[in-house]
């Protein structure tokens, strides 16, 4: 996990693939440029959707981590 500080969080647990990624997309038009948004989903293919996420929008996954199955990602916002 990483060290960085969130300055968003999203609760997307109990969402299906895409619904994760969609609510992050949305979220991250309030986050700050170079500021992180936390996301905590259950679903597995949430790893896979993130990945192509970040690489898809410039922002950077800085970190995804899976425990009792709920997957956390920190994404960092480009700019």
């Amino acid at each position: 996990m990483s060290s960085e500080t969130p300055n968003t969080f999203l609760d997307a647990s109990g969402l299906r693939c895409p619904l994760p990624v969609l609510r992050a997309r949305k979220a991250m038009k309030t986050v700050a440029p170079g500021a992180v948004l936390e996301v905590v989903a259950t679903d597995p293919s949430a790893v896979a959707d993130f990945q192509s996420f970040c690489q898809t929008t410039g922002d950077q996954l800085l970190s995804w981590d899976e425990a009792e199955g709920r997957f956390t990602f920190l994404i960092r916002k480009a700019g």
